[in-house]
């Protein structure tokens, strides 16, 4: 089994999960963070400094070792400094991860109004996902080498964490203000439309990825029309999961 597929076969069965889940009773909205308080910085100022400079050379050397060490030199550190991420590669994986989520808040803005008309909650979700999508760029070509390390087996809890921290910072910054049971499933398929978007940018050769943005619409679509639905989701994630790993296929991706 590639690792692609062991990555989406993880993900499908956590969302699978989710349709059976227990709906606390909502008095606020249920969230991974809260803008009502100041947020400690996501990582300690040496991994910071480190992971800032690491990211700086993964365009060339890849999420590997190599990158982490000449990270800490160039951060004043030794090389053995690298030491303090005990998850070796995995740690500068989560930290692009991190970092793009949290730069979402600011780098994506909305208008009242376009064309005289509110912004819809669905209109703000496809940008911010395509947001995100681009801020993959400077480093696709390295993509791949990141999604075989998530797809091992002691990194795809945290890998399926972030995921699901990234749908709910789409959702909130979107506007949802959702508080049933459509809060889990808004997140779950979002999540599985994300990582499925994901994987096809990585063999898209279109100018300006114009290939990934109607896959993403092509999704969005589906879900609109068939996933709407608590009683849908399992019926949703089955139908997406097979005609994406179709389109995957054709588009050469080993799945």
């Amino acid at each position: 089994m590639s690792t692609t597929t062991r990555l989406h076969s993880a993900i499908l069965g956590t969302f699978r999960a989710s349709t059976v889940r227990t709906a606390p009773a909502f008095k606020q909205r249920c969230a991974y963070h809260s803008y009502d308080y100041a947020q400690p910085p996501p990582f300690p100022p040496a991994e910071a400094k480190i992971l800032s400079s690491a990211y700086a050379h993964v365009p060339n050397h890849g999420f590997t070792i190599d990158s982490l060490k000449l990270g800490a030199r160039d951060a004043g550190y030794l090389d053995a400094s690298t030491n303090l991420f005990p998850r070796g590669v995995f740690d500068l994986i989560n930290y692009h991860l991190v970092m793009q989520r949290l730069a979402l808040k600011e780098s994506v803005q909305f208008p009242d109004e376009k064309d005289g008309k509110r912004i819809g909650v669905g209109s703000k979700v496809r940008s911010l996902t395509l947001a995100r999508l681009r801020a993959n760029e400077p480093v696709l070509h390295r993509w791949q080498e990141a999604l075989a390390v998530m797809a091992q087996p002691t990194y795809i809890p945290p890998s399926l964490h972030e995921l699901a921290a990234l749908a709910d910072e789409i959702w909130f910054l979107a506007g949802d203000q959702s508080v049933d049971m459509s809060w889990y499933t808004k997140r779950a398929t979002l999540s599985t439309i994300y990582s499925a978007t994901e994987v096809f940018m990585t063999q898209d050769t279109s100018k300006d990825f114009v290939e990934t943005e109607q896959f993403l619409d092509n999704r969005l679509q589906d879900l609109q029309s068939v996933g709407g639905f608590m009683g849908k989701l399992g019926e949703w994630v089955n139908y997406t999961g097979h005609s994406t790993i179709n389109v995957l296929r054709s588009k050469g991706v080993r799945v």
